[in-house]
């Protein structure tokens, strides 16, 4: 298996603050990797020092072989046409179009004409199930599921070999929710990419995660798939998988726990 993440023992401090004190793990091609944690822990931090909107206070991280402390200018430029980001709340451009927000990165990096690029722009959309009138609304014109397919359309438009999520299913109703996941796997599958996601839904972590780290105490104190997670005793994995709703909830895959 192709090892397209290694994060290792990455130390983050904001001042006397210290986040992460030593994280290490590793993510393989085409899985559906998940970090969970306390609140606090740091998965949003670590997601963003992955994606080189932070940098760690000490500790290595290689994406699809570039170390991230020694890259340059332009190399991190390429880097970063190789990965699509879904922030939690979408973070699309309020005053574009959603068709001209999928449209600005292809615009940014790429000599491709208008033609294509709406060419494009369409297909993305059809990717992520909106129908090509969706392309000319804005953002506020959108429910909170159109707005999650829409900014995942634009994380797709430069077609990446990872795909970065955070949160994706939060503010989405349990339909939506699961829908979702569906599109997330469909899209793994189909595109062969690999899904780095952050996520606190149980629903996602049982069904369609495939690996996964729990970060407490400023550490992975768990990783591996669900079976190994559950072997844990750390008092954040007993709370957050081993309560009564979630032992009844999923309780064919929580059964010998």
């Amino acid at each position: 298996m192709k090892r397209v993440i290694q994060v290792n023992d990455v130390v983050t401090r904001f001042g006397e603050r210290t986040v992460h004190d030593g994280v290490s793990l590793h993510i393989d091609e085409n899985e559906i990797y998940a970090i969970l944690g306390e609140s606090g822990s740091g998965k949003s931090v670590l997601m963003k020092e992955m994606i080189m909107l932070l940098e760690p206070s000490a500790g290595e991280i290689s994406v699809l072989g570039k170390s991230l402390s020694r890259i340059g200018f332009k190399e991190a430029q390429a880097l970063r046409s190789d990965w699509g980001v879904l922030f939690q709340f979408g973070a699309l451009y309020s005053s574009l179009t959603v068709a001209e927000n999928i449209e600005v990165q292809l615009k940014e990096y790429t000599d491709v004409s208008k033609e294509m690029r709406d060419k494009l722009v369409r297909s993305k959309l059809a990717l992520v199930g909106l129908e090509p009138h969706v392309g000319s609304l804005y953002p506020s014109e959108l429910s909170g599921g159109m707005v999650k397919r829409a900014a995942l359309a634009r994380a797709l438009a430069m077609e990446p070999k990872l795909l970065f999520l955070d949160e994706p299913t939060s503010g989405l109703d349990p339909i939506g929710a699961r829908n979702f996941d569906a599109l997330i796997v469909e899209l793994r599958d189909l595109l062969g990419i690999t899904v780095v996601m952050i996520t606190h839904d149980l629903e996602s972590i049982f069904s369609i995660v495939d690996r996964m780290a729990v970060l407490a105490d400023k550490k992975v104190v768990a990783q591996g798939s669900l079976e190994n997670v559950l072997q844990s005793q750390h008092p954040f994995v007993e709370e957050f998988f081993k309560n009564e709703y979630t032992k009844e909830r999923f309780k064919d895959k929580v059964k010998d726990v």
